[in-house]
């Protein structure tokens, strides 16, 4: 479980860089996950009607020294941006943060097959596993604020596992199916924002009061 002040909320505070890296440093190993049952996903298309994969590139997540494997094109970009966003705003990725693509068919709850097509990315999967009790081990509210600025920005086109059921906080998923332009058109906002000085993942303050009341405002459509 992430700790409810985000690097930049305690710096805003005054608690210093120093205080802000020992916040985020002191995460526990393994959040409880409860009990689930798997079964194999043998449909050549993942929940999300994109098709599964052999194999998917490793992409770098900027800013941070860590990859993930993704299908390549504009679904890297948009959940790179996801990864990014994390890590500038909720708390650093390290080695083993994230999963992305992967061969292996046993899943637990259907959009877990998002995986196969590389079209979905976990975030510390072990400390937001599938079915965990949020209430007692899921992201503090400060971190559900970030969440929720990131999915406002991504106007649909990207779902969260907290607002799925069985519930996976550390979950984000391609919300659309192949072909939509809302995808090509999310992935082009992205590559613009990275471009311009002063917008995109590290110049963006999710507390600001105008993005906190567009985020209610998104999630009120979703």
């Amino acid at each position: 479980m992430t700790t409810s002040l985000t690097r930049r909320r305690a710096i805003s505070l005054g608690l210093g860089t120093g205080a802000a890296i020992a916040l985020t440093s002191s995460l526990p190993a393994q959040a409880a996950s409860a009990s689930v049952k798997e079964r194999t996903w043998s449909k050549p298309k993942s929940q999300n009607d994109w098709p599964i994969l052999d194999s998917a590139p490793k992409h770098r997540v900027e800013g941070a020294n860590v990859e993930v494997s993704l299908a390549k094109g504009d679904v890297a970009t948009v959940l790179l941006y996801v990864a990014r966003r994390y890590a500038y705003e909720i708390d650093m990725l390290r080695a083993g943060d994230l999963k992305g693509y992967t061969n292996r068919t046993q899943v637990a709850a259907a959009f877990e097959s998002n995986y196969l097509s590389g079209t979905a990315l976990a975030i510390r999967p072990l400390y937001y596993p599938l079915g965990a009790d949020v209430k007692n081990t899921g992201m503090g509210e400060a971190d559900r604020t970030v969440v929720a600025d990131i999915l406002a920005d991504c106007e649909g086109v990207v779902a969260w596992g907290g607002e799925l059921k069985p519930v996976k906080q550390s979950h984000f998923e391609i919300a659309v199916r192949p072909g939509d332009p809302r995808l090509k058109a999310l992935a082009d906002r992205i590559l613009d924002w990275h471009e311009t000085p002063g917008r995109g993942a590290g110049a963006i303050d999710a507390f600001e009061p105008a993005r906190i009341r567009r985020s209610k405002k998104a999630a009120k459509t979703r």
